[in-house]
């Protein structure tokens, strides 16, 4: 594990400079991100902004038939207050927020979404979720469960329905980087880096068949980001479900990434190992603040390390040859 940066972010979760922790066995990963963080800083520093917040259970009931499946639903939604209730309850941190429907016969699929503090969620929604069936099956004795998770949520799978509606931390981070120095620090030029990212990101996504995705490499700095914060690995497969967008702003490059599936927390399992509290200090996500305030910090630092990582990767692949060669050297010396 090493520490690439300082990545400068301004924004109002994050205004100040952080050197950020990546654990990964991909050794050019650490100059390349923290060569993006040089040139961002130099530029005025990263804005993020979490767009939206939420921790997402489906579970899976079914109905005698596709009427009383519709019937049911109606019902919760007039029922949205005794339901709020009944998850504050059995919890302090976790409050409900909406839920959506979805039918297959008989077969009724509902999306609970809820805050859930500080903590990534998973276990706080699963037991949320637990409560409401009980209360649903005692008001409608009818209603049979089949599981606590219907795959609808969705956890750890690619999918459409985690960007449209959300799931984790929806965030947004960006910078407009002069021309000088796109030629000085990333040895490019804004033309170049927009072309290929027309090119590679969004027709070869497009020819791969893609899931709400436009970007090459999230995954590779998100794990890394994941790993040394002591967040759940798997949930870079949602994770990495993004988008870059990057155009010509007078004759300077404007870069950003939007990441709707950030799932991070600073509370639970995975934050009791001394080196990820160490991490999360260092960060200036271990502070005294309301609550889910250090989890949202810590979803717009991922976020912006991804950037760093992204525009570089991107303005090395403008050269041939280059991305093989620090592998190589770095790699297999």
């Amino acid at each position: 594990m090493q520490s690439v940066g300082p990545v400068k972010i301004i924004g109002p979760e994050v205004n100040d400079e952080v050197m950020v922790p990546l654990a990964t066995y991909e050794q050019p990963l650490w100059p390349s991100t923290h060569r993006g963080a040089r040139v961002t800083a130099v530029s005025g520093g990263i804005h993020g902004v979490v767009i939206d917040d939420r921790m997402t259970r489906s579970v899976l009931l079914e109905a005698s038939d596709a009427s009383e499946a519709l019937r049911l639903v109606s019902e919760l939604k007039r029922k949205k207050d005794e339901m709020e209730n009944v998850v504050g309850r059995h919890s302090r941190f976790t409050h409900l927020l909406d839920f959506h429907a979805q039918f297959v016969g008989n077969l009724l699929y509902l999306r609970f979404e809820f805050k859930t503090g500080d903590a990534a969620g998973h276990n706080m929604v699963t037991a949320a979720a637990d409560q409401l069936i009980t209360w649903i099956q005692q008001a409608y004795p009818e209603v049979k469960y089949i599981s606590i998770s219907g795959n609808y949520c969705t956890d750890k799978k690619a999918s459409a329905v985690n960007g449209i509606l959300g799931r984790g931390k929806n965030v947004i981070a960006e910078v407009t980087i002069p021309q000088k120095w796109v030629a000085r620090y990333l040895k490019s030029t804004p033309e170049r880096i927009v072309e290929l990212h027309i090119k590679k990101n969004l027709i070869g996504t497009m020819l791969a068949g893609g899931i709400r995705t436009a970007n090459a490499h999230f995954a590779n700095v998100l794990l890394a980001f994941y790993v040394a914060t002591g967040q759940d690995g798997a949930n870079i497969v949602e994770g990495s479900q993004g988008f870059v967008h990057a155009e010509i702003r007078d004759v300077d490059l404007y870069f950003s990434v939007t990441i709707p599936n950030i799932i991070v927390g600073t509370v639970g399992n995975g934050k009791e190992i001394p080196f990820v509290q160490d991490n999360l200090k260092t960060l200036g996500c271990f502070e005294k603040r309301e609550p889910g305030q250090n989890a949202r910090r810590l979803a717009v630092i991922a976020a912006a390390s991804v950037l760093c990582g992204e525009l570089s990767l991107l303005a090395a692949q403008t050269h041939q040859g280059e991305l093989m060669a620090a592998h190589v050297k770095m790699e297999r010396s």
